[in-house]
């Protein structure tokens, strides 16, 4: 069933649990994703970055949003880091139920007074809004910060921001990182600095935690032996994520985790049959790989059987 974001959060945040926010680019992972949630009988977040919109378009976006309004458990459809006040509109047209405004680059000011401006168009059409405040480093579509310029999230400066922009939902930075590379060996989480904006927004105010992918250290084994190159992948350790949430994270990020398992099946199913070219019996596997990383995830989270 389709529902905004603050619907699933609100519960999560009081009831104490996490739920998973997935990026999804197309039919496969949208499956994998559904899946997974009605298996764990968990609510879940389906995630379209602006990389998503511009790959798949308007068939991406009805395609997510049918699968999600037929699904057996709650699913928002969440526009991520969006970047401008006319992708949030696109978005909204297209039938999101939750949509992200990012603009955390910006001086506060200019974060406030943007950011205000699509909660009164996305509160107008009953969609949720979240924000963020504080740089992460790494990579994630159109955003890229170098490591000297992340900037941790001022718990002050979070309390007006919530108040100034009415925003339902706010992303914090206290330590992760998009994308693989999170640092040498375990992350570094400020869960001292976590505990402080929950402490300011109040017990029941949702909290978003980007960057949060666990990097599983076997699919990372996998991916090389099947003849893939990637550095030194580390994600945030199971026992951070778990903690974060009690301490008033509510929407957990995930998306380099499916990247991987995606594409380490692909590389899988490619070398042990050379001769295979039916795309379904390569997307399949791909599909199975994904839905195993989900539920993991939901089990971690603690949002399966919340649905």
């Amino acid at each position: 069933m389709l529902v905004t974001g603050l619907e699933i959060l609100s519960r999560a945040r009081k009831q104490g649990y996490g739920v998973g926010a997935f990026n999804t680019n197309n039919m496969e992972i949208t499956q994998a994703i559904l899946e997974a949630a009605e298996a764990k009988r968990s609510p879940v977040i389906l995630a379209l970055s602006e990389g998503a919109l511009k790959y798949g378009g308007r068939e991406l976006t009805t395609m997510v949003r049918e699968a999600a309004r037929d699904a057996r458990v709650p699913v928002a459809v969440h526009l991520d880091h969006g970047s401008s006040y006319e992708t949030v509109l696109r978005a909204l047209r297209y039938g999101f139920t939750s949509v992200m405004i990012d603009k955390s680059g910006e001086d506060f000011e200019t974060n406030v007074r943007e950011t205000r401006r699509v909660v009164e168009a996305a509160h107008a059409v009953g969609a949720s809004v979240e924000a963020e405040l504080g740089r992460l480093a790494g990579i994630e579509e159109h955003v890229a910060v170098d490591e000297k310029d992340a900037l941790l999230t001022n718990p002050r400066e979070a309390q007006v921001f919530v108040e100034q922009t009415g925003i339902d939902f706010l992303a914090v930075a206290i330590g992760t990182s998009h994308g693989p590379y999170k640092g040498k060996g375990r992350p570094f989480i400020d869960h001292e600095r976590l505990m402080k904006i929950a402490g300011l927004l109040g017990a029941d105010y949702p909290l978003v935690l980007h960057g949060a992918s666990g990097v599983p250290q076997e699919l990372v084994q996998r991916f090389r032996a099947a003849g893939g190159e990637i550095g030194d992948a580390h994600g945030i350790a199971p026992e951070d994520i778990q903690k974060a949430i009690a301490e008033g994270i509510a929407k957990i990020n995930t998306d380099t985790d499916l990247r991987l398992a995606f594409t380490t099946r692909v590389r899988e199913v490619l070398n042990d049959d050379p001769k295979v070219f039916d795309p379904r019996k390569i997307l399949g596997p791909a599909r199975e790989e994904m839905h195993k990383v989900v539920e993991a995830r939901m089990d971690l989270f603690g949002s399966s059987g919340k649905a």
